[in-house]
């Protein structure tokens, strides 16, 4: 069984043909493309083994979320992608709202609880992740009860953020949804003034262990990851929550839209979706299995406890208004 095929995306803008309507092709066939907007190092091992088991050969080309969402909408429905794997529920909601998926049957829709997955049918979560925010406890000695404090001048070059991240791109959506955008805006001016930019969620855990900023806004599983290999009385790094409520608290979801039904992209996300793939999930990446019934690991806080805004994934479909503004502010 031949490996997953890698091949690198360059950003297309998003584009015109966010109207055109995705066409149902129920056939059987033995392969597919899966465009994946996860980290390759994640989940490649996943989908060779999807492929060793269903004799199903699968095409992957990698990018961030983002990148891929727009490369959909420049597409179409000439897109030669079966599947999309995105990073967080914002750029599904785009590639959704476009039309381009088709509507996911029951028999996978329902696998998962509604919070977690499109309104309409259209995308289902396949795992959960939670923003946090990592810091150095010896020089934050008191934690910012909101996301907003991180605006203000005390917290200039001692906080890291990832702008061109889709995670990050998923959050700032969601203060757009709960806070408004000319407070949003305000907010990623300040992050202009106060952050240190980094191009992923590894990279700015990594300077908070260094001690090259104090603090950084991540998703959860990163800590835990690197809890897990090294142990966590051995990091210099602890993860906390804002206030309750607080849209720094985000619970985001990983998840997977159809875009050409066939029996072998059905399989591909029914995989995902199996005990098999919810605890590689669980116990590789340290996200949050989202099918009932399949634990998350003994060390995360459940999802119920998490002091989390009240927003509807659904609505953070908005990403090219999400651009605009962190473009305004001069972030990307």
């Amino acid at each position: 069984m031949k490996l997953s095929k890698v091949l690198a995306l360059t950003l297309i803008p998003l584009a015109a043909l966010a109207g055109c309507a995705a066409q149902p092709q129920a056939a059987e066939q033995n392969s597919i493309v899966v465009y994946a907007g996860r980290d390759e190092e994640l989940v490649a091992p996943l989908v060779e083994q999807f492929e060793q088991e269903s004799g199903i050969d699968v095409e992957v080309r990698y990018a961030s979320s983002a990148e891929l969402a727009a490369q959909l909408l420049e597409e179409g429905e000439n897109s030669p992608a079966d599947v999309f794997f995105a990073q967080d529920a914002g750029a599904l909601g785009a590639v959704s709202k476009a039309g381009l998926f088709t509507k996911l049957p029951a028999s996978i829709y329902d696998l998962v609880p509604t919070a977690y997955s499109a309104a309409d049918g259209a995308w289902v979560g396949i795992s959960g992740r939670v923003r946090v925010l990592s810091y150095n406890p010896k020089t934050v000695t008191e934690l910012p009860k909101s996301v907003f404090e991180l605006a203000e001048p005390k917290w200039q070059g001692r906080i890291g953020i990832a702008p061109s991240n889709a995670s990050f791109q998923a959050f700032v959506t969601a203060m757009r949804v709960v806070e408004g955008d000319e407070k949003t805006l305000a907010w990623l001016e300040g992050m202009k003034q106060n952050a240190v930019i980094f191009e992923k969620n590894g990279a700015i855990l990594e300077a908070v262990e260094a001690g090259q900023v104090d603090a950084g806004l991540i998703n959860h599983y990163y800590w835990y990851a690197l809890a897990q290999e090294k142990g966590a009385a051995n990091l210099t790094s602890k993860i906390a929550q804002f206030e309750t409520a607080d849209v720094g608290n985000l619970i985001n979801a990983a998840g997977v839209g159809i875009l050409k039904d066939s029996s072998a992209a059905q399989k591909f996300v029914e995989f995902l979706l199996s005990e098999t793939g919810q605890n590689y999930f669980a116990e590789q990446t340290r996200e949050y299995p989202l099918v009932p019934g399949i634990p998350a690991a003994d060390d995360l806080t459940p999802l119920s406890e998490i002091p989390a805004p009240k927003v509807d994934l659904s609505d953070l479909d908005s990403l090219e208004q999400t651009l605009e503004l962190i473009r305004q502010a001069g972030l990307i």
